[in-house]
C-alpha cells in the first residue's frame, strides 16, 4: 500500500509541474510583451515630432548688403516655425558691433566679414560663414560716364563714393584699389553700403563700389560694372548667436538655419555665393 501510494503521490507531482509549465511560460510572455512595449514607447515618445524650432521673437543684427534677402528669409523661416517672429536691425557691420559691445538686446549677428565678428568673440558663439560676396563698380543706369574698370575710377573728373574704411566693403575697396595702386578721392565716404548705393542711384555720384548683391537691387537705376576676379576681394558673411541673448535656443536653430538648403537657395538667389 505504501508503495501505490508513493507511486501515486509522484504521478500528482509530475502532473502538477507539467501543467504549470505552460502558465509560467505564459506569464514570462506576457512580462516580455509589456517591456518591449514600454521600451518602444519611449523612443516613440522621445522622437515625437515636434513644432521646429522653440518659438520665439528673434532679434538679429545684420549687416546691411542683407537687407533685402533676409527680408525674404525671415518670412521662409516663420513660415517653417510658426510661433517664430524674426526681426532684423540692418546696418554698416562696425554699427552692430558697437551695438553688440553696448549691450543691446539681441539674438543673433551676421556680418559682412570675419574680422567683426572676430572682434566680438566673448559675446558670441562660435560663428558659421552663411555666404560669400564680391564687388563690382556701380555706375548710373547706362553708364554715362563710361566707366569700365578700376583703374577709371582715379579719374578726378569722377564723382566717386566709397564707404568709409572701417565698414567692411569700405576695407574691401581700400584693399583692391591699392594692391592695384589706384589712388581714389572719394567725394564722400558712407557708413555703410546701402548708402553708397543710394548716392548712385540719385545721381550724387558717377561711380561707387559696391557688393555684387546690392546692385542687383537696382536693376533700373544702376548699373555694375563687373571686377576681374585677379583685381577682386571675396567678402565672408559670418553668423552667430549672441550670448546675451534670453533666447539662445531659437536664436541657435535660426543661426543653422541659414546653412540649410532652403536658405541657401534664397541667398544664392539674391546673388550671393555659396560659403
Amino acid at each position: 500500500m505504501s508503495l501505490l501510494l508513493t507511486r501515486r503521490r509522484t504521478a500528482a507531482a509530475v502532473l502538477t509541474a507539467a501543467l504549470l509549465v505552460p502558465l509560467a511560460a505564459c506569464g514570462n510572455d506576457d512580462s516580455g510583451t509589456d517591456k518591449d512595449s514600454a521600451s518602444s514607447a519611449k523612443p516613440s515618445d522621445s522622437s515625437a515630432p515636434g513644432s521646429g524650432a522653440p518659438a520665439a521673437n528673434l532679434t538679429v543684427l545684420a549687416a546691411a548688403s542683407l537687407t533685402d534677402v533676409f527680408k525674404e528669409a525671415g518670412a521662409a523661416y516663420e513660415k517653417e516655425n510658426p510661433g517664430t517672429k524674426v526681426t532684423f536691425s540692418f546696418a554698416g557691420s562696425q554699427e552692430l558691433a558697437a551695438q553688440v559691445k553696448q549691450g543691446a538686446p539681441a539674438d543673433a549677428l551676421v556680418t559682412a566679414d570675419t574680422k567683426t565678428m572676430d572682434g566680438l568673440s566673448g559675446e558670441t558663439g562660435t560663428p558659421t560663414v552663411i555666404a560669400r560676396n564680391r564687388l563690382v563698380i556701380a555706375v548710373g543706369e547706362g553708364n554715362p560716364e563710361k566707366v569700365g574698370s578700376l583703374k577709371d575710377l582715379a579719374d578726378t573728373k569722377l564723382k566717386v563714393v566709397l564707404a568709409a574704411p572701417e565698414v567692411p566693403v569700405g576695407r574691401y575697396s581700400k584693399q583692391i584699389l591699392d594692391a592695384q595702386k589706384i589712388e581714389v578721392k572719394p567725394v564722400s565716404q558712407e557708413p555703410n553700403v546701402r548708402a553708397v548705393l543710394s548716392k548712385v542711384e540719385l545721381g550724387e555720384a558717377d561711380a561707387g563700389l559696391v557688393y555684387k548683391t546690392d546692385a542687383e537691387t537696382a536693376p533700373d537705376k544702376v548699373d555694375a560694372i563687373d571686377i576681374p576676379d585677379a583685381e577682386n576681394a571675396v567678402a565672408s558673411y559670418p553668423a552667430a548667436t549672441l550670448k546675451a541673448s534670453k533666447h539662445s535656443e531659437a536664436a541657435a536653430a535660426f543661426v543653422a538655419w541659414l546653412s540649410t538648403p532652403a536658405a541657401q537657395k534664397i541667398l544664392q538667389g539674391a546673388g550671393f555665393q555659396q560659403p
